[in-house]
């Protein structure tokens, strides 16, 4: 299995659309086995435009600091389940979840412009 985060210098973003890269996990009995940077393309500030691209990759699993709605539904249109209210270093974040300590905040943005960087 795969999982995304949408990252900033080595620590989870806090917000989907404001991310520098996505760093990508591969997962295999139950650790991680390879890592992989995904810049996003031009265009798009939401980053909307790599979902796609996530999805062909096999990602299964975003871990995020937060996003807006529409990103939620659009990742899970593309089947990758959302865990929000990530936060911290990308490897203690994809281990965190395979302990099965992270939940879904369940809280999206309203607004991106009321996500803090």
């Amino acid at each position: 299995m795969k999982i995304a985060i949408p990252a900033r210098d080595g620590h989870v973003d806090a917000h989907f659309g404001h991310c520098d890269y996505f760093f990508v996990a591969t997962i295999d009995d139950n650790k991680i086995v390879a890592e992989q940077r995904l810049d996003p393309p031009a265009g798009c500030g939401c980053k909307s435009n790599i979902v796609a691209t996530l999805a062909e990759m096999g990602v299964t699993v975003m871990l995020a600091g937060n996003m807006g709605a529409g990103a939620v539904h659009l990742l899970g249109n593309h089947g990758i389940k959302v865990y929000r209210g990530c936060t911290g270093e990308l490897s203690c974040a994809v281990e965190q979840w395979l302990a099965g300590n992270v939940v879904d905040s369940g809280q999206t943005c309203a607004d991106h412009h009321s996500c803090q960087e």
